[in-house]
């Protein structure tokens, strides 16, 4: 179990040194990753407390943000997750875990986006050429959790990345790995995680192929020669977290979360994500934070959010999870997330 938990420290480290060299410059580096869907917070209960969930994450929803989080689960989970996001674009997460025993908890997880199909434009023919293009993301993923000790769980998410944009593609594999610790202060949680650590994605297909005049000073040779445009490799969304989270006692008035994360993304500035959850009856939940506070140029802001969680008939559990997030200029993001345990 050392040997285990010395492996996972040296990974994290290893993780937070890379992301301290890529960012050493002061450069936030935005927009210099592929795959930034892998980025957009997963589960509404999560982004209503301001995306403060990486010491918290205790639903199928902790497979995004820390894997090791699964390992709290008993029986079976189930969440499906649907973002509103800008521009018409949305979002579909589905996560189910199921306990193992002492074996721990195994964990699948999708991310998938809905985004209607748009029109081929050229230069000559801007109100479109007749033919439509689509755009997908996919990320799958199998995780699995265990509890080294009542205080200690451990977790590891591999998947498999994959963007798509008319007659191109990329993919790519990943980890993402993550560490929960129950400290000796009462209600305190601490949480650490590595996520998109994994190879780089690189677009091929019919869009890179060209028609090349290698001499267009001269005649009297082949103008049109098939050619295929170089494409970049660009890394993943590569992010370390670390964040605490605190059990407020409030006597016979509810309960009260409070969870503070800070962030140090491979591609963006660092930021501090700060949120509450406040249950009154084990029933209704109400839930306020902040995101990418101290982040420079960001666009993300306040986020709220509600849920109500009833069990139906004997220890089967219905959650229902609603949260909005202010994005200033890009307006605003809504996910509703519904679940079921048992």
């Amino acid at each position: 179990m050392k040997k285990i938990s010395l492996v996972v420290l040296a990974l994290i480290l290893l993780g937070d040194h890379s992301l301290l060299a890529q960012g050493s410059s002061g450069v936030s580096k935005r927009g210099t990753s592929a795959a930034p869907f892998l980025s957009i917070a997963q589960g509404a209960r999560a982004l209503g407390i301001g995306g403060a969930f990486v010491a918290i994450a205790d639903d199928p929803s902790a497979m995004y943000w820390n894997p090791s989080g699964i390992a709290d689960l008993q029986g079976f989970n189930l969440m499906v997750d649907h973002t509103y996001w800008f521009a018409d674009i949305q979002y579909n997460f589905v996560g189910a875990t199921i306990g193992l025993g002492s074996y721990g908890v195994l964990g699948i997880n999708l991310t998938a986006s809905d985004i209607d199909q748009m029109n081929v434009t050229t230069i000559d023919q801007q109100d479109g050429t007749g033919e439509v293009f689509t755009v997908s993301d996919l990320a799958v993923g199998l995780t699995y959790g265990l509890k080294l000790t009542d205080k200690f769980s451990i977790g590891f998410n591999p998947k498999f990345v994959y963007q798509k944009i008319w007659k191109m593609s990329a993919s790519a594999v990943a980890l993402d790995l993550g560490v929960k610790y129950a400290t000796p202060f009462e209600g305190v949680t601490l949480g650490m995680s590595i996520t998109n650590f994994g190879t780089k994605m690189q677009m091929a297909g019919n869009n890179a192929l060209v028609l090349y005049n290698s001499d267009p000073g001269n005649t009297g040779h082949n103008t049109r020669v098939p050619a295929h445009l170089a494409m970049e490799e660009w890394e993943l969304p590569l992010n370390f977290r670390v964040g605490i989270a605190y059990d407020v006692p409030v006597g016979a008035l509810g309960k009260m979360k409070l969870a503070l994360d800070a962030s140090h993304p491979s591609d963006n500035y660092e930021s501090i994500n700060v949120g509450g959850e406040y249950v009154f009856d084990d029933f209704v939940y109400v839930r306020g934070g902040m995101k990418s506070l101290f982040q420079k140029d960001t666009e993300e802001s306040f986020t709220a959010g509600l849920g109500i969680k009833q069990f139906v008939v004997g220890n089967l559990q219905f959650m229902v999870d609603y949260s909005y997030q202010d994005l200033k200029r890009l307006r605003n993001a809504q996910k509703i997330t519904l679940g079921i345990a048992f």
